[in-house]
């Protein structure tokens, strides 16, 4: 197996509480349903691929800005409990980022983030985080957090050499200059498509390879059931299909995918392995309740990675 321990990621990041209520029926406007089941967990786009990364034993580094509040005290010690770096975990007066989620019977979701004191994080927090730790692998971003932190952070980055990961969730117009230090973007079939300047979904290579090339970076687009499609160095398209399973909670799955795929990354195993290893990832979580619960213990992380190394 690869050498785990020599393997660094950087999450430039969000954190959430998660507050999942599972029912058969969404309520309309203005309409008040009974639910079936409500859970709490830890949460945020940045926090969950940091745990799915975490649970293969290589180094994480978190950085993010907390609340005061009972939320951000909570969101800290489980940093420390899952083992990562918190040396630039900051707190700022008032709540920390909270996300209300809606799980219907089949299971699809619906989420609405309120980030909170993310909004707090600051550009000379993630450069100076960049420019301390040491060997860095990777830095991932995503847009839970104001889009000038992570492009601090990557610019940084690929001063020094480093490869940087942009998952564009939950969707928002991008930068200009934050696409433009961006070595990979991974975007699910709903966020390419709002991306896209006409609006085409990722239903053919021709389309990835397109849109790709314009934006001058590397995509690895996440299909669902379908599985992964990936732009190649010389932009071709390479689709990695997903083991089928019964999904009974989505939430969480693309942080799973990105986790786990910087994680190959990191370890310097081929594309394809990589994606395939976010692919197993992500639909193992779909096969157990909530986000950073659903995914696999530290044992079965290092399974699926032996698996796909094989």
């Amino acid at each position: 197996m690869s050498n785990l321990e020599s393997a660094h990621i950087v999450v430039v990041g969000s954190t959430m509480i998660d507050m999942l209520t599972y029912s058969k029926k969404i309520p309309g406007s203005g309409e008040t349903v009974i639910g079936d089941n409500f859970i709490t967990g830890f949460g945020g786009k940045g926090a969950n691929q940091a745990t799915m990364a975490r649970r293969f034993g290589v180094n994480v580094s978190m950085v993010n800005t907390l609340g005061d509040d009972v939320f951000g005290e909570s969101t800290l010690a489980n940093f420390k409990a899952q083992g990562f770096n918190t040396d630039f975990v900051r707190r700022a007066p008032g709540a920390s980022g909270v996300a209300p989620i809606w799980v219907e019977p089949d299971g699809t979701n619906r989420i609405i983030c309120v980030p909170g004191a993310n909004n707090a994080m600051t550009e000379e927090q993630s450069q100076s985080a960049i420019e301390t730790l040491p060997h860095i692998s990777v830095v991932i971003g995503q847009l839970e957090i104001p889009q000038n932190v992570t492009a601090a952070a990557f610019r940084t980055a690929r001063s020094m050499g480093i490869r940087t990961i942009l998952n564009p969730a939950p969707f928002a117009p991008i930068s200009k200059e934050l696409l433009e230090v961006s070595d990979w973007i991974i975007p699910n079939e709903t966020e390419f498509a709002s991306m896209h300047p006409a609006g085409l979904s990722p239903t053919s290579d021709e389309i990835i390879q397109e849109f790709a090339q314009s934006l001058n970076c590397r995509f690895a687009v996440t299909l669902g059931q379908a599985g992964a499609a990936f732009t190649t160095l010389d932009n071709q398209v390479i689709r990695v299909s997903a083991p089928s399973v019964k999904a009974i909670d989505t939430t969480g799955a693309g942080d799973a995918f990105v986790g786990a795929f910087s994680v190959g990354l990191a370890l310097g195993l081929d594309d394809a392995t990589a994606v395939r290893l976010g692919t197993e990832c992500a639909s193992d979580s779909v096969t157990r309740l909530g986000t950073q619960s659903s995914y696999p213990s530290i044992e079965q992380a290092k399974a699926l990675l032996a698996r796909v190394e094989r």
